[in-house]
This record gives C-alpha cells, structure tokens and sequence, in this order.
C-alpha cells in the first residue's frame, strides 16, 4: 500500500521504567525507518537538559513516557519544560498507562494530567501538536499487585502493537490524531489526585522500597536507577525523594531482594492520622488557633494544606530509621515478612524485548 509521508526525519524522546515506553518508541522508529525517515531514539534517563535537536527538512519530535500518579513522571516534564523552542515544529505525545486484563476484556488504564499537562507547555512554545496518543500496555506497578502473568503481558501487547502502527503511519502521514481526548472529561476529574501525587505523593511512594537481607550489594539497581535516586549506604540501597516510582529496581534486581514496604507503611499512615492530627490540633488549642482552625471550611482546608509538611517530613525521617533498622535481623525479617511482594506469588514485571 502506497503511503504519502509528510516527513524527513523523525526524533523520539522517551522515558522507560520498565520497558512499556522503550517498546513503544521502538515500534513507532520501526514504522518511520520502514517508509525511509531518519530516526533518533533519545533516553532521557539521567537527563538534566535536552540538547536543541538539529532539525533540518521536515523534523516530526514525540514525547513517550509511562503515567505516573496520572501525570508524565517528573524528569518528563522538566525536559518538555526546559525544551528549546521550535515555532511551528510538529509533536505528538504517547503515555503509556497501566492496562489490564480481565479474562477477555481489557481494562484501560488513566491519563489524568499525563497528555493535558505536557500539550499546554508545548503549545506554550508553540509547537503544533499532532498527535496525542494513550496506550494502555500491562500495568506494573509491583507496590499495588504482582507482575502480570507472561500470557496476559503477550495478549495487551498483541492488542497494543496495532494500534501504535495505525497510530504512527496516520501522523507520518500528515492526519491528526487526538484519541486522549476522548477520556478528558474523566482526566480532569483526576487533577486534584495528580497534583497531590506531582507535589507530595510521590515524595511518600519514593519511601516504600527497601532491600532485605537477600541483598548482595551488587550495586545494579544503583547503576540501572533512569533518575539516579538509590545509592549504597552502609553497603545497603538507599532510595532518595528523587524515585520516580518507576519500579525499574524491583524488577531487575537478580536476588529479588527489593520489597515494597506495605506493612510498614500501613503501620506509618495509621499512627500518623490517628495520633498526629489530634496532637497538632490540641497544640494549636493551646496557643488559641483551635477557634481559627475550625472557623470555617477554607481554614480547615489550609490547615490541611500546612499540615502536608509535616507527614512528609516525618515519613523521610521515619524512613531513614528504618533504613537503619534493616541491618538488624529481626527487623529485616518483620519488614519481609509484611511485605506483600515478598511472596513467590508476587511477580515481577518483565515486558517482552523489541
């Protein structure tokens, strides 16, 4: 089939946990290669800047990145934010989210912010923005559920392959595409949970992960981590408000001795929301702010506001105790055993390799 594309060159950055968001872009740079356009593939793991693109002819830029929180994870934004402008440049954006599979329905996953917030700051620049594109490839999100199985991996990714092909030849092509729009009224009812995640939840997620005795101290998730947020402390992985969440770690750890704190963390959230707020409102009743906190809806909204500090900060210190305590057998053993992931039954995720 005779195609007529409208490009030269095509150029691709991405941002991949696990794999779903590399083999994305591997599949739109196979499409591109095969109707004769020069392709770059950029990771932008690590990536502090981006590098202004030589554009020379007709250049088509792209932008894929799994969902995190229901926004593009954090070191996406900062490269679309501190991208070059390129008045009149052609763009599109793909999010991967989480898909699932249940017998033979599948499940779609959420955008949230994830296309809305990175298409105002390319629009802002005043990029042309042709495409912007959802798919749902597995979820693998280890802290929520185990891996999926191999055979509902294979199947999302049989229906996905498709897709993205149909997807790309369309943009190369010249047509537009805005399949996320399609979900926008129930992203926007997300965007009060993907601020809270950009701004403070992903500070809490950055402290579930820790490495049990199993731990060699091989040193590959430090050497693997995409935003250089796990380093060895005491000859023991130390995870940094800098995690992405991006479950890179977990996977690919060859001892599986990274574990998700469930446990532990339903211990921290149940004492600091029991104990805590009633504590800090009885001080404030003491130096006579109680009246004003409890005065009307906006200040106990305030008081909510200025209290999202402190349990932040105490789950950094508490987590740094707890990095302490698991060079001690008994806690490290507490710690495994109330850990969901350190089940045989909790899978890791390993997408397939393109």
């Amino acid at each position: 089939m005779e195609t007529n594309i409208k490009y030269d060159h095509l150029i691709i950055y991405y941002f991949s946990g696990t794999g779903n968001a590399k083999n994305t872009s591997i599949w739109i740079e196979t499409i591109a290669k095969e109707n004769g356009l020069t392709t770059l593939l950029i990771n932008l793991d690590h990536k502090k800047y981006i590098e202004t693109p030589t554009v020379i002819g007709k250049t088509l830029i792209g932008f894929c990145a799994p969902t995190h929180g229901f926004n593009l994870p954090p070191i996406v934004l900062n490269a679309i934010w501190k991208f070059p402008k390129l008045k009149n440049t052609d763009v599109f954006i793909i999010n991967t989210r989480g898909g699932l599979k249940l017998s033979k329905l599948f499940l779609p996953g959420l955008s949230g912010l994830a296309q809305i917030l990175p298409a105002l700051i390319l629009l802002a620049k005043r990029f042309r923005i042709v495409g912007m594109q959802p798919i749902d490839l597995p979820s693998n999100w280890i802290f929520l559920h185990p891996g999926l199985k191999p055979k509902v991996i294979d199947s999302i990714y049989q229906r996905c392959h498709p897709i993205i092909n149909n997807f790309t030849l369309d943009i190369l092509e010249g047509k537009r595409k805005y399949k996320a729009l399609l979900s926008l009224p129930i992203d926007i009812l997300t965007t009060p949970i993907a601020i809270l995640y950009l701004f403070i939840g992903r500070f809490f997620l950055a402290k579930t992960l820790v490495a049990t005795d199993n731990c060699n101290s091989c040193g590959k998730c430090v050497k693997q981590c995409p935003v250089g947020a796990i380093t060895m402390l005491d000859h023991i992985p130390f995870w940094s408000y800098e995690c992405e969440s991006c479950m890179r770690c977990v996977n690919i750890c060859p001892e599986r001795a990274i574990e998700t704190t469930q446990g532990y963390n339903f211990v921290f959230f149940v004492l600091a929301f029991t104990i805590i707020p009633p504590s800090l409102f009885y001080l404030m009743s003491t130096i006579g702010f109680s009246n004003w906190i409890s005065s009307s809806v906006l200040t106990e909204n305030l008081w909510e506001l200025i209290t999202m500090p402190i349990y932040l900060a105490l789950a950094i210190i508490s987590y740094k105790i707890l990095h302490f305590g698991m060079r001690f057998h008994f806690i490290n053993r507490m710690i495994r055993y109330t850990s969901l992931s350190s089940n045989k039954f909790w899978r890791r995720y390993h997408p397939p390799k393109y």
